[in-house]
């Protein structure tokens, strides 16, 4: 299991916390995951690929970038 860190972009309300959220839980593999809407990041325990996690961001309509 790793930490994955991603800095997520273009949320502005919990209902955006809650989509990413989602989002991030349904990638395969995902174990826990914690956003946070004020410093936009969201850290994900997950054995899923980083790029994967990205992917669902995206695909639900928003920024994110893995943290090195």
């Amino acid at each position: 299991m790793n930490t994955v860190q991603l800095h997520i972009t273009g949320m502005s309300c919990g209902h955006c916390v809650a989509a990413v959220t989602q989002a991030l839980k349904a990638v395969p593999g995902t174990q826990d995951v914690q956003v946070d809407l004020a410093s936009g990041h969201a850290t994900v325990q997950t054995s899923a690929a980083a790029e994967a996690l990205v992917k669902a961001v995206s695909d639900e309509g928003y920024g994110a970038r893995i943290e090195a």
